[in-house]
């Protein structure tokens, strides 16, 4: 298969509107009418049904509700309230003596039968997001969502995917950056990151010192030269405390069966997105943690998706 080219792409022709993405808001019911409309077309999220099981409600009534059969609830009743799909979706002409809308059945067969997945996890300050895109030859379709009940439908050439990629990485408005006790780039070794990390959040702030130590001289800054204990001390530290969100991607090469995996993982820190690179020095695993920008979520994926399609 081609490499897929995510660099930043040339400008758009002035007054050129073809080929620029389309984008849809569905409802969940008007999503899985138009899926079935386009031939049954699989949609790439699990078709749960989150309604309560009865063995679930007996111990309801006598335990009280927990939170996430409360949720449930919430969604069973968010989709209730919704207008019938077909009604709906006549009145903004996306539906048409029974056809669905040509462009749409395009975007959801993309869906179904793309030639690379990627699967973009997204949770800022306890907000979740989730986005599916798939790409074959020069198109890209993508759906994504926040609740399961509002649904975002997308397709577009595949030149305009390094934006599309920034939209999922953006931060909100009113989210608050500020200075982070994380330096710019720093590599250390993935034990000294794995068991530090568990000692912060285990509260054993005693027992840090001491795995600092064992990796004495093994941390480097992104001149190459050793980070001070102390400073991997605090460092260490600042990775839990001042997470504030995560990002994960998963990209599969279907036409390969989609055995081959590649994934990218991104935490938000107190002064933005950092990428969690991890790698390998004579043997030994190690991760880089670099300061990123959303802006670069498409340049971070490029080389795992030339690794997987290779």
């Amino acid at each position: 298969m081609a490499t897929i080219d995510l660099t930043t792409p040339g400008p758009v022709a002035e007054g050129t509107l073809e080929g620029l993405p389309r984008r849809l808001a569905l409802t969940r019911p008007e999503l899985e009418f138009l899926a079935e409309a386009a031939g049954g077309a699989p949609l790439p999220f699990a078709p749960e049904d989150p309604t309560p099981s009865a063995a679930a409600n007996a111990f309801e009534s006598r335990l009280g509700q927990s939170r996430g059969a409360a949720e449930d609830q919430s969604y069973v009743e968010a989709l209730a309230t919704l207008h019938d799909p077909a009604e709906g979706l006549e009145k903004r002409g996306l539906l048409v003596d029974g056809t669905a809308d040509a462009g749409v059945v395009g975007a959801l067969g993309l869906l179904a039968t793309p030639a690379v997945a990627l699967d973009l996890d997204v949770n800022i300050s306890g907000v979740r997001a989730r986005a599916w895109h798939r790409q074959r030859g020069g198109a890209v379709a993508t759906l994504a969502t926040t609740d399961g009940v509002v649904f975002e439908l997308a397709w577009f050439e595949a030149q305009h995917w390094p934006a599309e990629l920034g939209r999922v990485a953006g931060l909100p408005d009113d989210h608050v950056l500020t200075d982070s006790t994380v330096p710019a780039a720093i590599d250390l070794p993935y034990e000294l990151l794995d068991a530090g990390g568990e000692a912060v959040r285990s509260g054993r702030a005693d027992l840090l010192g001491t795995i600092v130590a064992h990796h004495a001289g093994d941390v480097r800054d992104a001149a190459g030269d050793a980070v001070p204990d102390a400073t991997v001390s605090s460092v260490i530290s600042s990775l839990v405390t001042e997470t504030q969100g995560r990002l994960r991607g998963l990209v599969a090469d279907i036409d390969a069966g989609g055995e081959a995996v590649g994934v990218v993982s991104w935490v938000l820190l107190a002064d933005g997105w950092h990428v969690l690179r991890s790698h390998q020095v004579d043997g030994a695993n190690r991760v880089e943690v670099r300061r990123v920008d959303a802006t670069e979520l498409a340049a971070t994926l490029g080389p795992i998706l030339a690794e997987v399609t290779a």
